[in-house]
């Protein structure tokens, strides 16, 4: 019994992926072994830090809570699916800009997390930043870059001509 997989189909990062996974896996395992995007960190293993968040179908999640085959047939977004044609995606310019990391650690997760925000609520105020950080857990910056990141990737969003992430990928949220 320890030895059967499930076969799953995905769409990561807009590309078409198949294989198969044992039913316990979870998603951020399966993206960081088997796929080798390295970008999903895990940091806890309990869903308290948010270093593993990706877009689930447009939705921001942690993937150390869900299973791989619960993302069967979906549409995931890691950190390496950010950037597009050989350009950094606005979140990732205005962490750069901003200075929205140090460690690093989190970065990925915030990231994923801040293109969410940004696709969901592209003018969201400060409060509302901070409340959609909630469940990263930084200990580096104190949060301060990290806002400042995700409100300069709100302005870069909205002066770019491009369509958001979800638009582009046809994301449908959950």
């Amino acid at each position: 019994m320890a030895d059967e997989r499930v076969a799953l189909q995905l769409v990561i990062n807009g590309r078409l992926v198949r294989g198969d996974v044992e039913p316990r896996t979870l998603l951020a395992y399966y993206l960081r072994d088997e796929l080798g995007l390295t970008g999903t960190h895990v940091g806890c293993d309990t869903s308290q830090c948010g270093a593993c968040t990706v877009l689930l179908d447009g939705l921001a999640v942690k993937s150390c809570t869900v299973l791989a085959v619960q993302a069967d047939g979906c549409r995931v977004t890691t950190v390496e699916g950010l950037a597009s044609g050989g350009h950094l995606h606005p979140v990732q310019r205005a962490f750069q800009e901003e200075h929205g990391l140090q460690c690093g650690f989190c970065t990925p997760g915030a990231m994923m997390l801040a293109a969410w925000l940004v696709e969901q609520e592209p003018h969201a105020d400060e409060r509302a930043i901070r409340e959609a950080l909630d469940g990263l857990i930084c200990r580096c910056t104190g949060y301060e870059n990290i806002v400042r990141a995700i409100q300069r990737a709100q302005a870069l969003s909205e002066a770019s001509e491009e369509p958001g992430l979800q638009r582009a990928e046809g994301g449908r949220g959950r």
